[in-house]
């Protein structure tokens, strides 16, 4: 890779780590804390017993060698792994609007690492198409961080089709302690919903949504070739033909429609994001809606 390639890619590294900084710090560090509690509580310390405190907390066995009363205090057991399975296959590759949906992707990947450090927790990577082409085990800290970016800016793609069951399987069996992991993904691929039962009985499994506008509608430009970026199929449609742009448009939507439903019936949550819409919104919702639910 060429210097000025490798100066490209750690600038836009830089910037990424600047803007998501501060929405780490000022809103995603306290939602991601919320949304995801440790594993439960252990014991701190001991203190004196004030007015108003649950008696049930009560350790009688310092209190039964003083003069006073004593309280047990606990703290959540915090610490836990983030895994993030992202989708490096060739349908990545495609944008619009402001940006590719990878770009999306990666950003949306450096607001979740970032908020996990905050809050003590480790950080891992598996990047995939329709092979597993990346695997970075959970650790803690910003240069950890820092290099996982570094991976998925400098990453390219051996294959550029999609085996998002297989990727989900193999992070099942390579975690051995339940973790916190999210796919980010467009969700173009078939057959991996057993994969995603068994992710989903045992680790915390949430997958994120990436598209395009012009994924759901196609522009009237009159004939359009179409390339299929995983196989590499040209089609030639007439974008003037009114019948086939609904046609197209009912189908893309009659697809994530199945796909929420298929997630909704494993009961594993879904935020679709956009590459023509900030993706705050509708992370913070999830993170709000986790937090109530638990």
């Amino acid at each position: 890779m060429s210097e000025a390639l490798d100066k490209d890619i750690f600038q836009k590294i830089r910037l990424l780590e600047i803007r998501t900084r501060g929405l780490v710090n000022n809103i995603f560090s306290g939602e991601y804390h919320s949304a995801f509690k440790g594993r439960g509580m252990e014991f701190a310390e001991v203190r004196e017993y004030q007015f108003g405190d649950d008696v049930r907390t009560i350790d009688w066995n310092v209190s039964a060698r003083s003069d006073d009363v004593f309280i047990k205090m606990f703290e959540e057991e915090r610490e836990q792994s983030m895994m993030i399975l992202f989708d490096g296959s060739g349908s990545g590759v495609f944008g619009t609007a402001n940006q590719f949906k990878r770009d999306l992707a990666a950003e949306i990947c450096a607001t979740l690492a970032f908020s996990a450090i905050k809050n003590n927790d480790k950080v891992g990577l598996m990047i995939f198409t329709d092979v597993v082409e990346k695997f970075i085990p959970p650790r803690k800290g910003r240069s950890h961080v820092l290099r996982i970016l570094r991976d998925i800016f400098h990453f390219r793609p051996r294959g550029k089709q999609t085996n998002i069951g297989g990727a989900v399987d193999l992070a099942a069996r390579v975690l051995k302690r339940r973790s916190i992991v999210f796919l980010v993904s467009d969700l173009m691929g078939y057959q991996f919903e057993h994969s995603f039962r068994v992710m989903s009985r045992k680790h915390d499994f949430i997958a994120i949504h990436v598209s395009d506008p012009r994924e759901f509608e196609l522009p009237r430009v009159g004939l359009l070739e179409l390339e299929d970026a995983e196989t590499g199929e040209h089609y030639l449609v007439d974008t003037y033909d009114e019948q086939f742009r609904g046609s197209y448009a009912r189908r893309m939507e009659q697809f994530l429609d199945y796909r929420r439903a298929q997630l909704q019936r494993m009961k594993i949550d879904m935020v679709s994001v956009s590459t023509a819409e900030s993706y705050i919104k509708p992370l913070t919702a999830f993170f709000r809606r986790r937090e109530k639910r638990h």
